[in-house]
């Protein structure tokens, strides 16, 4: 199924001096004329946080490889960018569709054309119900989201069969684990509410889901043996539900960005055995990787023993550029980003480099670190040597899911080594 969203508006948009960031000469163009002049980032204001379009086409290919090799499919969650040029990046390169986490998300997704949706969530709520159920009478339209119990069920059904839905709302019954985030807490649990969605008109069995990434932030032993034994509860409870299901499509879905090499694992086994079922990763944060909580946890990185023995490792294709503006005391320089700017929910930013400006040359800084932040400045401790008010840091970021919300536009470069802007990505949060 190809999937071509609508992209054409974007480059239509006219910038304005009210999305920070962009040079003073961008104001009033659109974004497709402002890239034709061939912008280069010096030209940007600081702080800025920048995309390398060379690593994100490495990241996004070699994780379809990464997928295909093993015969799973791929919906990467779009909640971690929510730029749907991205999405079409990853659409192009074969995943089937795209995940999402709020049904706002999903109204965002279908303004541009996307219909293959996984709602990572259940939806409840009369008014997000009312708006799918109009959705869903284009025929195009392939969605699914989640349910934990009978409540979440008989929830959708009351505003579903009011609203006249035109066909089934595709449901997974999700799975979770004691002390987690959501999901029935047994296996037993989530048969009941299998059960209860098999009985409904309005509701179609459609598979299992959860997320393994809450049981754990790192790869010890005793996290990936917790991740193990969930992901092999996921597939116990797809077996017992082998009864309830009618011949549409069927999911086992789980995988966010860290442990996607032990989800293969468990469900490579269930593969075996072959049948129809669609076993769905849903990891998003790979498209742009990071410096910090990531590549740390990764197996396509430093994480895990396939990252260190792979030719091809994820590569980090976002970085953040703050100037300094304040050199109070020695070996502390105060740059013009913070928290409102960069990332901080999984680890500060990591200085890089040094220049005089954007335009480099770039130098490194070795034994600099970030130890705190303010809301907009970064506090930059040195060693062995001076950063001077004025010059600019590059710095490698933590978390692309909490990068990406907080700019409008993020400039996009060809790749580490040119400073020209062949894009810039737009977000909707």
């Amino acid at each position: 199924m190809e999937h071509k969203l609508l992209l054409g508006e974007l480059g239509n948009a006219r910038l304005s001096p009210r999305e920070k960031g962009l040079p003073v000469r961008a104001a009033g163009m659109t974004v497709r004329d402002f890239l034709a002049t061939g912008p280069r980032l010096p030209e940007f204001w600081t702080p800025i946080v920048a995309l390398d379009q060379e690593a994100m086409q490495a990241n996004v290919d070699l994780m379809a490889l990464w997928c295909s090799a093993r015969g799973l499919k791929l919906m990467p969650h779009g909640k971690t960018t929510m730029a749907p040029q991205l999405w079409q990046h990853q659409l192009d390169a074969g995943s089937i569709g795209i995940t999402l986490a709020t049904m706002g998300q999903v109204r965002t997704a279908r303004t541009f054309g996307l219909s293959s949706i996984m709602l990572a969530n259940a939806a409840v709520d009369d008014r997000s119900l009312r708006y799918l159920a109009g959705e869903l009478v284009d025929p195009q339209l392939r969605f699914l989201c989640w349910v934990d119990s009978v409540a979440t069920v008989e929830a959708m059904e009351r505003t579903l069969r009011d609203a006249g839905t035109p066909r089934p709302v595709d449901v997974c019954v999700e799975l979770g684990a004691a002390g987690g985030r959501t999901g029935a807490r047994t296996v037993g649990e989530a048969v009941e509410v299998a059960r209860r969605v098999a009985a409904s008109d309005v509701v179609r069995l459609a598979g299992v889901a959860g997320y393994e990434g809450a049981l754990g932030h790192d790869r010890s032993e005793e996290t990936l043996a917790a991740v193990r034994s969930y992901l092999h509860r996921q597939v116990e409870l797809h077996r017992d539900l082998a009864g309830l299901y009618d011949d549409g499509d069927i999911y086992v879905t789980a995988g966010g960005s860290a442990y996607f090499d032990v989800v293969a694992e468990v469900y490579g086994a269930a593969m075996a055995a072959g049948g129809r079922t669609l076993w769905t990763l849903r990891s998003g944060a790979y498209i742009t990787h990071d410096d910090g909580f990531y590549r740390r946890i990764s197996p396509l990185d430093e994480g895990g023993p396939e990252g260190r023995q792979a030719p091809e490792r994820f590569r980090s294709a976002l970085r953040g550029i703050a100037r300094v503006v304040s050199h109070p005391e020695q070996g502390l320089a105060l740059l013009d980003g913070g928290k409102r700017d960069f990332p901080f929910d999984e680890g500060l930013p990591i200085p890089r480099l040094l220049a005089p400006d954007l335009h480099g040359p770039w130098t490194t800084l070795p034994g600099a670190s970030v130890p705190a932040m303010n809301d907009q400045h970064s506090y930059l401790r040195l060693t062995g040597r001076d950063a001077p008010v004025g010059a600019v840091v590059s710095l490698g970021l933590s978390h692309p899911c909490t990068t990406f919300d907080k700019w409008p536009y993020l400039p996009v470069t060809a790749s580490p080594s040119s400073d020209l802007v062949v894009g810039l990505v737009r977000t909707f949060f």
